[in-house]
């Protein structure tokens, strides 16, 4: 595995090394050890998966202490847009956020450190977005900011309207990220 720094601090885009052959594939998709040696110390308790048209949007969510939540997510099927933005008031980079393509193609993955939101566009139908966590889901622990938040100028897709988009009703009723309160 490889573990790229992103522009901002603790998150990370992680590379598996992919064997191929005429039968397929194989690779590890977590390893303890790998973790533990790139300074990443996750105990991930909940797996969760999610199957979703092309322009279905989940986010911007994240979970406040005592449940925040590390995350660890990839594509098993499809194409998305991942999107980490960084809401710990003390950081260097509060407010900014990295985007990445993730796909059932490229095995890439992304370490979502606790103190982040996070959200995902899908780019194709049928997309099947897993994710582990380092703490259960809490419905009362639930925090999140609007996905089209103007100060935080996300560029979420060139291929999709907005009108196109599928959105969960919660998600079009989330505060701005200057009214978000951060927990983190």
């Amino acid at each position: 595995m490889n573990f790229i720094p992103t522009p901002i601090a603790d998150l990370f885009l992680i590379e598996p090394k992919v064997w191929k052959d005429n039968r397929g594939y194989f690779y590890e998709s977590f390893s303890g050890r790998a973790f533990t040696a790139a300074g990443i110390e996750a105990d991930f308790v909940q797996d969760n998966q999610s199957f979703s048209q092309k322009g279905t949007l989940r986010g911007l969510h994240a979970q406040k202490a005592p449940f925040a939540q590390g995350k660890l997510v990839r594509v098993i099927q499809g194409r998305v847009l991942d999107v980490a933005v960084d809401a710990r008031k003390d950081s260097a980079t509060y407010g900014q956020h990295y985007s990445v393509e993730l796909s059932g193609e490229n095995h890439k993955q992304l370490w979502v450190p606790p103190g982040f939101l996070h959200g995902f566009l899908t780019l194709e139908d049928d997309t099947i977005f897993t994710y582990k966590v380092t703490s259960y889901y809490d419905k009362d622990a639930e925090v999140g900011v609007m996905w089209n938040d103007p100060d935080l100028a996300i560029n979420w897709s060139k291929d999709l309207a907005q009108e196109e988009l599928l959105l969960s009703d919660k998600d079009l009723v989330l505060p701005s990220f200057k009214d978000f309160v951060s927990p983190f």
